[in-house]
């Protein structure tokens, strides 16, 4: 029979409030038999096993350490002087142990709770907001236009989405900015060679192009050095070690050109021709990169040419991956308003930089010293930031100095930064922060803020973009599509191709972002296709399946009610599974106040995993008991609901049908 009473109010955060009563009984308990322990922050934890209990707490070892009552005295006291109602969310509270005090739930308030917050609130369920919004800035990708999206700088993009989509949710103000890194030197190289080449079209995908330039260009024009060094090496005495180690890293090249000429024969013979005209090809990018610094009228239609067209290719491969942007921010723009040269004229006037041999250079150790902001930094005492060059000593600016002058235009209308950079950007990061500091802007060197990543491996391969050796991101995405299609063909044979296409194309790229979010992000990730696409655990095609699971047998079941008796799931498996849904907006609070995107993928795991579970050992379809069937199909219905949710903030679309 359908329950009588009232519906409540939908709770945004059930686990909240779970705890929450709890840790108000614990309280008002302690308030009569130790009062001046009423304030003690009581934390609870999911004992290992739930015939302990639903939650458990150290509270009574913390009291124990100060009075010095045995633990076990204190829980056994506490247990029986807690007084519970039939209204209480709390059954039971027992001592265990040498003075645990676990908790048992009222799963008659626990499943009402619970159930009917997901069912109400539905595709916002799970997403309590903050109560201390900000205006934020996220940076992330701001790969080089010099070549394709590889699978490493994917995770930089993925990782940055996914941390855009939390943040929103969570309730801040969130714009993302592509940082377009066009005044650097490997700009300049590509900008050379195509160039040389007449500057044609894209023969294949632009950033596919540009990036086959960019390789074969870096190759000749370092094969170019590398002899002229070892000429002029011939008539210097002393010099044999020099001259065999040039001649070693020559060797290495020249075995690169022969892998880029069986590559690409015609393109690479092309550039072969025209770069061999140049005796110095290196003073010829020099120059180009000081004339687009100078922002001289060819130099910047030719840079902005090849960056424009890589950048095209980023976009297509952004969309493939539904990854947007609210801004692209240029490099360039940044140099010729003026702003790279103001902070380097600022900085010069401190006594933390000074020019040598005509390049700039910055004391960031002595800076840290000095400002006293070690702990700001968060860099440990042993630590010695050593100095760092902001110009080349030509007076080209290096990266550094045009990220400084973009730090602080970045706060202009935020009160926060967030960049997403690979781990080892982030020496660089904290030379930017130490000049923040120097700049007088040490708020905003602790406002701006990294998120740093590991590296992404592919077993066997190693990754170099100026050899062409790069694992396209593309590639990767058409490969998980592909082998999606074949098990979609599988266990689907009679779906129209088009169908197998649309669901291969959802389940291969979510393949692929839950892989590279799932694990730590301090960590690296050995991307292994038996992972990828694994139907048993731990991936985005076996949460698709449980998904899919549930849609099924919500389709078997029919309308499920509006009202039904949630206190006839008694079964442990019930009660596991419903706890493990209510805490999923404490899950989602703490990861996006963590930036932890790997704690949603793993819960997202965790509650498929239970999910298979619940349904291999209880009847969900086939019950005589009307009442208790229509609450189990409300149940599957709830983790139908947050599997969604859950995958949905991470940026992974999930597949109507498997």
């Amino acid at each position: 029979m359908p329950q009588d009473n009232p519906k409540p109010r939908p709770c945004e955060d059930p686990y909240e409030a779970i705890v929450s009563e709890c840790r108000g009984l614990l309280r008002r308990t302690l308030a009569e038999r130790y009062p001046e322990f009423q304030d003690t922050d009581v934390k609870f934890e999911e004992p290992p096993s739930p015939q302990l209990g639903d939650l458990s707490t150290v509270v009574c070892f913390q009291i124990s350490k100060i009075i010095g009552v045995p633990a076990k005295n204190i829980a056994e006291e506490i247990a029986g002087a807690a007084k519970l109602d039939d209204d209480s969310i709390v059954e039971s509270i027992a001592p265990a142990g040498a003075g645990y005090l676990n908790v048992k739930l009222n799963y008659r308030k626990v499943n009402e709770l619970t159930l009917h917050s997901i069912r109400t609130l539905r595709d916002n369920y799970g997403f309590p907001r903050t109560e201390t919004p900000e205006e934020i800035l996220l940076e992330h990708s701001s790969i080089n236009p010099v070549h394709s999206i590889h699978i490493g700088q994917a995770r930089n993009s993925i990782l940055g989405d996914a941390i855009a989509r939390i943040l929103r949710a969570r309730g801040h103000k969130v714009e993302v900015h592509f940082y377009v890194n066009d005044a650097g030197r490997q700009s300049a190289i590509v900008a050379y060679g195509y160039q040389k080449l007449g500057q044609p079209e894209a023969r294949t995908k632009p950033d596919r192009y540009i990036g086959e330039v960019y390789s074969i260009t870096s190759c000749l024009v370092e094969i170019q050095s590398l002899k002229r060094r070892l000429k002029a090496l011939t008539s210097v005495e002393n010099k044999e070690q020099e001259r065999q180690d040039t001649q070693e890293r020559l060797n290495e090249w020249v075995a690169n050109a022969l892998e880029l000429q069986n590559h690409y024969p015609d393109l690479f013979e092309q550039l072969r021709k025209e770069i061999n005209l140049d005796p110095d090809s290196d003073t010829m990018i020099s120059d180009l990169l000081r004339e687009y610094e100078a922002q001289e009228e060819s130099a910047v239609r030719l840079f902005r040419r090849v960056s424009e067209l890589c950048i095209n290719g980023f976009k297509q491969t952004f969309s493939k991956l539904d990854i947007g942007f609210d801004a692209w921010d240029w490099e360039s723009d940044l140099l010729w308003s003026g702003e790279v040269s103001e902070v380097l004229d600022t900085l010069l006037k401190t006594k933390y930089a000074e020019k040598q041999d005509g390049a700039l250079k910055l004391d960031s150790g002595l800076a840290v010293e000095e400002l006293g902001i070690r702990q700001l930094l968060n860099i440990g005492e042993d630590y010695v930031l050593p100095p760092v060059s902001l110009t080349r000593s030509d007076g080209t600016t290096l990266y550094i100095a045009r990220d400084i002058a973009y730090s602080l235009s970045k706060f202009d209308n935020h009160s926060l930064v967030i960049n997403v950079v690979g781990m080892e950007q982030l020496h660089e990061q904290l030379h930017v922060r130490v000049a923040l500091a120097i700049l007088g802007q040490k708020k905003l060197a602790e406002k701006q803020r990294h998120f740093t990543f590991g590296l992404v491996k592919f077993p066997r391969e190693r990754m170099s973009s100026r050899r062409g050796r790069i694992i396209a991101l593309d590639d990767v995405v058409d490969e998980a599509i592909k082998r999606a299609y074949l098990e979609i063909e599988k266990r689907n044979p009679g779906l129209p191709p088009e169908e197998k296409q649309a669901l291969a194309g959802t389940i291969g790229v979510g393949a692929v972002k839950y892989t590279l979010l799932a694990v730590a992000p301090s960590r690296e990730v050995e991307f292994s296709w038996d992972r990828v696409l694994n139907l048993e655990a731990n991936s985005a095609p076996f949460i698709n399946y449980g998904y899919t699971r549930a849609r099924g047998i919500l389709k078997k079941a029919g309308t499920t009610s509006q009202n039904p008796d949630y206190s006839t799931l008694n079964d442990p498996l019930d009660k596991r599974l419903v706890l493990t849904l209510a805490r999923f907006p404490s899950v989602f609070s703490e990861a996006a106040d963590r930036l932890r995107p790997d704690d949603l993928a793993g819960y997202a795991n965790q509650l498929t995993k239970q999910f298979h579970e619940y349904y291999e050992r209880v009847d969900v379809s086939h019950l005589k008991d009307a009442a208790l069937k229509d609450s189990r199909a409300s149940l599957v219905e709830s983790v139908q609901i947050v599997i969604r949710n859950c995958t949905r903030v991470l940026g992974i679309e999930l597949s109507e049908k498997m």
